[in-house]
C-alpha cells in the first residue's frame, strides 16, 4: 500500500468533508441571501423548462441510487431474496436512465448558459468551475454504469461500497478502493472535487429548501376591482337602484 492511495483513500474525503461543512457553515454565516441558484427565467423559460426538470429529478434518482448501492451491504439484499442478477439489472435499468436523464438535462442547460447572452452574461466563476467538475461525474458515472455489464464485470458492492462504508467507522479500507478499476477512481475522484466546490457555488442553494412555507400563515391579497361604497340598506330603493337622499325637515319652534 504506498503512501498516494493512503492520501487518496484514506485521508483526502475526511478533509473533503471537512471544507463541505465548514465553507457551508462559513456560506451561511457571511452570505446567509446568496443560498439561491440566482434564477434566470425571465431571460428564458423554454429550454428551462425542459432541461430543468430533467436534470433535478434525474439527479434525484441518481443521488437515491449512490445511497442505496454504496449504503446497503450485499448481505441485506440477499436476506431480502433480491438475487445478484435482479439487483444489478434494476441499477442498470433505473440508474442508466436516471444517469441519461440528467446528462440530456444539463446539456440543455449548458446550452441555454452559453446561447442566452443575458444568462450568459450572469455566468460567475464558480459556475465555470463547478459545471465541468459536475459533467465529468455524470459522464464518470456512466462510463463505469455501462462497463457493469457482463459475468465477468467488476462488483462494486465487493469494493467501493466497503471503502465508502468503512469511512464511517474512522477505519478506511484502502485497498478496496484502490484495487477498483480507474473508471470507479476517477468517479469517485471527481465526486470529492463536486463537493470541496459545493459550498462555493450556486449548488448550495440545494440545501436551502423553503419548508417554512409549510407551516406560514396564508397570505391575504386585495382584490383589483375597487369595491363599492356601502350603503345603508334604507338608501336603497326596493329594484336595487340607488334612492334618493332624503330631505332632513325643518324643526318648527
Amino acid at each position: 500500500m504506498n503512501h498516494l492511495n493512503i492520501a487518496l483513500w484514506g485521508v483526502l474525503p475526511y478533509l473533503v468533508l471537512v471544507l463541505f461543512a465548514a465553507g457551508g457553515a462559513w456560506r451561511y454565516h457571511y452570505d446567509r441571501f446568496g443560498f439561491t441558484t440566482r434564477s434566470s427565467q425571465l431571460h428564458e423559460h423554454r429550454l428551462l423548462s425542459i432541461g430543468g426538470p430533467l436534470f433535478h429529478f434525474g439527479l434525484l434518482f441518481v443521488a437515491a441510487g449512490h445511497v442505496v448501492g454504496l449504503i446497503v451491504p450485499e448481505s441485506l439484499t440477499e436476506r431480502l431474496r433480491v438475487s445478484e442478477g435482479l439487483y444489478h439489472a434494476g441499477a442498470l435499468l433505473v440508474g442508466g436512465t436516471a444517469g441519461l436523464a440528467t446528462v440530456a438535462g444539463l446539456g440543455l442547460l449548458l446550452y441555454r448558459r452559453l446561447r442566452v447572452p443575458a444568462v450568459r452574461a450572469a455566468t460567475s466563476r464558480s459556475d465555470r468551475a463547478v459545471y465541468p467538475v459536475l459533467a465529468a461525474v455524470l459522464l464518470a458515472g456512466l462510463t463505469a454504469t455501462a462497463t457493469g455489464v457482463g459475468d465477468d464485470a467488476y462488483d462494486y458492492r465487493q469494493g467501493v461500497s466497503v471503502w465508502f462504508r468503512s469511512l464511517f467507522t474512522l477505519d478506511p479500507d484502502v485497498p478496496a478502493m484502490s484495487h477498483a478499476p480507474l473508471v470507479y477512481r476517477l468517479h469517485a475522484l471527481l465526486g470529492l472535487a463536486l463537493f470541496a466546490l459545493w459550498p462555493f457555488s450556486r449548488l448550495v442553494h440545494a440545501f436551502a429548501a423553503p419548508l417554512g412555507y409549510l407551516v406560514r400563515p396564508y397570505v391575504v391579497y386585495r382584490s383589483r376591482t375597487p369595491a363599492r361604497p356601502y350603503r345603508h340598506p334604507a338608501l336603497t330603493a326596493p329594484d336595487g337602484a340607488d334612492a334618493p337622499p332624503r330631505k332632513r325637515r325643518r324643526a318648527h319652534h
